[in-house]
């Protein structure tokens, strides 16, 4: 019995170690799946990696099979390492389905950006077939700045239009406001007309004085 718990004790310490250096290979696993370039082709430190995990795998596998063997020799199992060995099979699964998450995650990424570089190769090719499709394309798109300025032009003289428009009602309301409101002032009528009739008066003696000058002028002349 005494042995049987020393070598469960190893066994079980093997075990964390493996899972602490799966743990560290998930995190530099996951940064190829991040990378915001990701080569066409696996890399020598991307295949390397994934190895590694799939046998650090391999062996925690392994040796949970034999915690397993060594509880079914006891007599009586204990609650506690039942539940450890449940725990390691728990970890053992959930690392396998994250293996597998960001394989297919790289994978994933590495198909699109292969896409992506074929098109831009078929794109190439046609343009080197087609040499005036490069020039099509820039007059197309100095059509569509030009068409753009013009838009903004526009919409700036329709803003510029439409405010003057609003000013010109907002003074005729307060002509008429104004003229309302004298309208209802005992005299006011009277005094305006006055003073209308005096600039009449005014402008008609101006008048006359500057042709009563020109004429003299022409006859001095």
């Amino acid at each position: 019995m005494a042995s049987t718990g020393a070598g469960w004790a190893q066994v079980r310490q093997q075990v964390r170690a493996l899972e602490q250096q799966t743990e560290t290979l998930f995190h530099t696993y996951s940064q190829f799946a991040a990378a915001p370039n990701i080569p066409q082709k696996p890399s020598e430190d991307e295949l390397r990696t994934e190895t590694n995990l799939q046998e650090l795998l391999d062996k925690r596998e392994a040796l949970v099979g034999q915690l397993t063997r060594l509880l079914d020799s006891e007599a009586s199992s204990s609650a506690v390492k039942l539940n450890n060995l449940a725990r390691h099979r728990e970890i053992l699964s959930d690392h396998r389905r994250e293996l597998s998450r960001i394989k297919s995650t790289i994978s994933d990424a590495r198909n699109r950006a292969n896409l992506l570089s074929n098109v831009r190769d078929d794109i190439d090719q046609y343009r080197s077939a087609n040499p005036e499709a490069d020039y099509m394309l820039d007059e197309r798109s100095r059509i569509d700045n030009s068409h753009n300025v013009a838009d903004s032009v526009l919409s700036q003289a329709y803003a510029v239009n439409e405010n003057f428009r609003m000013q010109r009602e907002t003074l005729t309301s307060i002509q008429r406001r104004i003229v309302g409101a004298a309208s209802q002032v005992p005299g006011i009528n009277s005094l305006m007309a006055r003073i209308g009739s005096k600039k009449r008066r005014d402008g008609i003696i101006l008048g006359s004085f500057i042709a009563f000058c020109f004429l003299m002028l022409l006859w001095f002349w």
